[in-house]
């Protein structure tokens, strides 16, 4: 039977200005033939599966493409060639429209023709349940109805490059709330890694996957119906009081038991959404990645960098171009009320910077004042979408000069007068304190004892002084969870947090 991969659809957005790969499946020996306006190409379907590459074509909208095997005929009709991107991560990027700040407002007033967005179906495990969901799927335009479940994040970052380059763009979202960014990479990849190798190795040796398969899928059935009954439970208990401690909740429902039993139905399990959403879409021919995701890596924020920098090598690699644009969001503050501060965050945060850095064709949108205190999912996708635009317009499209796209980030340091002077990238036109002061500087000297910095600025630079640190060694800006944003560069984007000295 002739069939393109599900990605494939009415209403596609294909990749303006680079070889368009179409692939999918047939019958083995069979030529088959494909059709993009005045484009043609052909191959033979090997062991049932089939890819063929049509030339680069400019942006154009109304195009029909057709696939056959001299047996059966597949017809595809609205087809734009525009800009491709793919939205991956787990919750802030999988947040509705209809759930974000401005959203509702924007789903019935708003009309966004040059924005077109295809889903990835979210299924834990291959079988009939993924392969009926992949054909309900399809590329959907700008409606109230359908928009509404559409990437928040995706979409403002889609409406602003449509404007901009005046072609349709198109986003594919692949991504999961609850997800490690393991969840995401293969097995291999994952035992290439000493840093990530035990996410296999954990997973592999529990008791859990021990068990017969069909027992494995009957105990987290039974968890999702515990689970579902619990969340609306919780639910009730926390309109009456929404700062409930969550011990508390629990000593009055009982236990939450959320991720489940860490099986091969668990969607949380290491390489499964790898297997079961991304390889769906690859190697679609794209421009470049979105990434929203580390919430779930907390417990391990160590090991956080390497598991980042190969998730990025192995999905270029899936795409087919290893020089692909992954553009990433830095993490905003984030705690709840109940909770310590870790700092856990801020090594998540730290190591998207180390990335961005570290990683050519790589970008980072700075979400720093984007959080909300208890909520791990703001609701204010908006400038975080728009400020992945910025990075997409400097760095990938070359329309915007490099200033216009960052906050100020941290470059070095001096010290001077009983204090440090620090200097940053993108500061040429000195800072901007929104709040009563300057705040979220901190010293320490060679006992790694902070304390609280008076901060003042100095042009493009910062200098720092604290009572209690007599002679300093480091500083630090906004190491913490959660707390208070007060500098941005003239620009408007916030200053990047920071710590002079790793250890």
């Amino acid at each position: 039977m002739l069939r393109a991969a599900a990605v494939f659809s009415d209403h596609m957005v294909l990749q303006r200005n680079k070889i368009i790969r179409i692939f999918g499946q047939g019958v083995t020996g069979r030529e088959i033939r494909v059709t993009l306006g005045e484009d043609r190409a052909r191959t033979l379907c090997r062991q049932g599966k089939w890819t063929v590459c049509l030339p680069e074509r400019e942006a154009q909208e109304g195009l029909v493409l057709e696939i056959s095997d001299g047996e059966e005929k597949i017809r595809f009709t609205d087809v734009a060639v525009g800009e491709v991107w793919l939205a991956g991560g787990q919750s802030n990027m999988e947040l509705e429209l209809k759930d974000a700040e401005g959203g509702p407002a924007l789903l019935r007033e708003g009309d966004f023709p040059g924005v077109r967005f295809y889903y990835t179906p979210k299924q834990a495990r291959p079988g009939e349940d993924l392969e009926e969901a992949e054909r309900s799927s399809c590329w959907e335009c700008f409606g109230e109805r359908d928009a509404a479940k559409w990437s928040a994040v995706g979409f403002f970052f889609a409406v602003q490059l449509a404007r901009r380059l005046q072609v349709t763009v198109g986003v594919i979202g692949c991504n999961w709330g609850g997800t490690s960014a393991s969840c995401w990479m293969s097995r291999e990849a994952l035992l290439a890694r000493e840093d990530t190798r035990s996410y296999v190795e954990e997973y592999e040796s529990s008791e859990a996957v021990q068990k017969p398969e069909a027992q494995q899928i009957r105990e987290y059935q039974d968890y999702l119906a515990y689970q579902e009954a619990w969340d609306k439970k919780a639910a009730a208990v926390y309109e009456k009081d929404p700062m409930m401690a969550f011990d508390r909740v629990q000593e009055l429902i009982g236990p939450c038991r959320y991720p489940g039993p860490m099986n091969c139905a668990n969607f949380t399990r290491p390489s499964g959404l790898y297997a079961t959403m991304l390889k769906r879409v690859a190697p679609y021919t794209l421009r470049g990645f979105l990434y929203y995701q580390g919430e779930s890596d907390d417990h391990r924020p160590q090991d956080y960098y390497s598991l980042l920098t190969g998730l990025i090598g192995q999905w270029r690699q899936d795409f087919g171009d290893e020089k692909l644009p992954f553009l990433l969001v830095q993490l905003p503050m984030h705690r709840y009320r109940h909770d310590p501060d870790t700092k856990s965050w801020c090594i998540i945060r730290e190591s998207q910077m180390r990335a961005f850095h570290m990683l050519r064709n790589t970008g980072i949108a700075v979400a720093i004042d984007c959080g909300q205190f208890h909520e791990i999912h703001p609701k204010n996708k908006k400038p975080v979408g728009e400020r992945l635009a910025l990075q997409a317009l400097w760095g990938v499209y070359h329309l915007i000069p490099e200033q216009e796209a960052f906050g100020p980030i941290y470059r070095d340091f001096l010290y001077r007068d009983g204090g440090m002077e620090l200097a940053f990238d993108y500061a040429q036109e000195g800072f901007i304190c929104r709040g009563e002061k300057i705040s979220g500087f901190e010293l320490a000297g060679s006992d790694g004892v902070f304390a609280e910095a008076l901060a003042s600025f100095e042009g493009d630079r910062v200098f720092l002084r604290a009572r209690e640190v007599k002679e300093p060694v480091m500083a630090r800006y906004l190491w913490t969870n959660y707390g208070e944003v007060t500098v941005y560069g003239a620009n408007g984007l916030p200053m990047a947090p920071f710590r002079t000295h790793i250890f």
